[in-house]
């Protein structure tokens, strides 16, 4: 697969941020692309709703369907899917990219905080997919992206914000089940993640995210590297969990200053989980 162009893609969030920016740069293809996303007025605290969203991806050459919905509901998905399927013919990828950020530790984690990373983060992911699996058996190279990093077991991920670590890796493992299971079948699963920090709404809203913002790259090196994987044929990357710079090395990228906030490609913050 050279083009998205004619492919369907139905992603969870992508209001604004990664899942925006991967959505825009399909879009430049002329992808269809359905959005499930809660924002569907404006946040203060957050850029953007699920209908800005729609009109970047509409600007950039693509058709774009936005639901308004949670991603933990299972109503809410089986309707995105049969929605998505319906209006554009089918469902070629699956981009699982809601995923919700708390670093707290344990004793000061409220139990409700702890359920949303979880529903979110892991059964958002399982449920997604396997929703829209009946399409994706029917499409001629399906996909699955989910944004979620290596599982990387040094005891630092774990002793700092165990709940959030087990909600990413949550994500991975999920992406690897499906990679295993169902790559016999024609569907290849693949993880991305970043090797920096990423300027989006869920850093900047951190205490310190204004001084991590600017020592991030912006969502565009994600989005380039989502591409990436998403045209490759076949089954090349099935079970790959996937850094963005070291993917976009391997083809051909050199000059990573461009993506930077600082227009330097040097004394960026890490991202976590790499570090």
């Amino acid at each position: 697969m050279t083009t998205l162009s004619g492919k369907t893609i139905i992603m969870s969030g992508g209001s604004r941020g990664i899942g925006l920016a991967i959505a825009v740069r399909a879009a430049r293809d002329g992808a269809n692309i359905a959005l499930i996303a809660k924002t569907s007025a404006p946040d203060p605290r957050l850029a953007g709703t699920i209908h800005t969203a729609a009109a970047a991806i509409e600007a950039a050459g693509g058709h774009a369907l936005p639901i308004v919905g949670d991603v933990r509901d299972d109503e809410t998905i089986a309707s995105a899917v049969d929605k998505a399927a319906a209006q554009f013919g089918g469902i070629d990828i699956v981009v699982n990219n809601a995923s919700v950020l708390n670093l707290s530790p344990t004793a000061s984690l409220d139990p409700k905080r702890y359920d949303l990373m979880q529903d979110v983060n892991v059964r958002g992911t399982f449920m997604l997919t396997r929703a829209a699996l009946p399409h994706l058996l029917a499409s001629p190279d399906p996909k699955v992206l989910t944004l979620s990093p290596p599982i990387n077991l040094d005891p630092r991920w774990f002793a700092g914000h165990p709940a959030y670590t087990m909600a990413k890796y949550g994500m991975t493992m999920a992406a690897l089940g499906f990679a295993h299971e169902l790559g016999q079948k024609g569907i290849s699963s693949t993880c991305l993640w970043p090797a920096t920090l990423v300027a989006t709404d869920a850093i900047g809203n951190l205490p310190g995210g204004d001084q991590m913002v600017k020592v991030s790259r912006r969502p565009d090196i994600v989005a380039d590297a989502a591409y990436e994987v998403l045209t490759t044929d076949g089954q090349t990357l099935n079970g790959q969990t996937i850094i963005d710079e070291d993917l976009l090395r391997a083809r051909g990228v050199a000059d990573f200053a461009p993506y930077s906030m600082t227009g330097k490609d040097e004394g960026l913050a890490p991202d976590l989980f790499l570090s």
